[in-house]
Formats: C-alpha cells, structure tokens, sequence
C-alpha cells in the first residue's frame, strides 16, 4: 500500500504557475498634508507632551514624539510604486507570495479616493493584507479574487469604532 502511494505521488506534477492578471500601483495610501495638519499635530503632541513632563513619563514623551515623525515621514515622501499579480497559486505582491490557502476573505474599502483590497489572512503576521488597486483595475481583480475567496465585509470592530468616532471628534485638517 505504502508503495502505491508513493507511485501516486510522483507522477503527480505541481501545476504550473498561470499568471491571471498582473497590475502596478502606489504601495500605500497617499494624501499630501497641508500646513493646518502638521499644526494640529505639533500642537497636540506639545500639550501631551507637556502634561507627560510633569508627570516624568521621559519613554512615553520619546514614543509620542517618534508616532509624530512618522506621522511626518507618512505624510510627504510619496510612496513608490509595487507590482502586484494574481495566478493560480495566490497573490504575489512586491515580491511576496501568498498562497489561496492562506487566505480566508476579501473586500474592498476606499481611503482618500484610492481603493484598497483588505485580504484576511488565516495565520501568520499581518493578518490582514492591504493592497492598492486602481480603480480601473478593480473589477478584474474582484471577479479573479471571488473565484477562490469570500467577498465578505466583516462587521467594525470596537477599535474600528473608536478610531472612526476620535477621528470624526478631532479632525486634524478640514
């Protein structure tokens, strides 16, 4: 029996790898900040930074002030651009690969007129894969993705929630 098996598995061959739609795009959402933004920023992170002062949290003040240069950084260098494509495999996106089997569901979302692909991965970090598409890419990319995943919207969770209502609450721009 053990032979059998073993016969199987050799003349079984891996399927060749069939790429079913390749595309470009920025690697991240990008919006260009104005001055008021950077103010708002600047002005909170000395509020909280004077109140951590006197408080003598010296690491958190050092954190807060690190989130905020990344804030800058994120910000003003525009990003570059990636490849992305989709085969028979999975998704191959700058120069990584994952397999359908490590994928459970997809959906789209929109930020700052860009659409984003959101796609659940089942284990491993991250567990979710964002990748830009272009708008006039997605339709493509969604009919290709709905034959081997879920499209699925997962409900907000509560820290989705509290990021939507501190973000409608504290605007850092008009």
């Amino acid at each position: 029996m053990a032979a059998l098996e073993t016969s199987t598995l050799k003349t079984k061959k891996p399927k060749e790898l069939k790429v079913l739609f390749h595309w470009q795009s920025v690697s991240r959402p990008f919006k260009k900040r104005n001055r008021e933004y950077f103010t708002t920023i600047g002005a909170i992170v000395f509020l909280l930074g004077i109140i951590l002062f006197f408080l003598k949290e010296w690491l958190l003040i050092a954190v807060i002030v690190s989130l905020m240069f990344v804030a800058y950084v994120l910000a003003t260098v525009e990003p570059e651009k990636a490849e992305h494509s989709l085969s028979n495999k999975g998704l191959e996106t700058s120069g990584k690969n994952y397999s359908w089997e490590d994928m459970s569901r997809f959906w789209f979302t929109q930020k700052w007129g860009d659409s984003v692909l959101n796609i659940e991965l089942k284990e491993g970090f991250p567990k979710k894969l964002l990748v830009m598409v272009n708008n006039q890419d997605r339709v493509e990319v969604e009919k290709i993705l709905t034959k081997y995943l879920t499209l699925e919207v997962p409900e907000p969770t509560f820290a989705d929630k509290a990021a939507d209502w501190l973000q409608k609450k504290v605007p850092l721009e008009n």
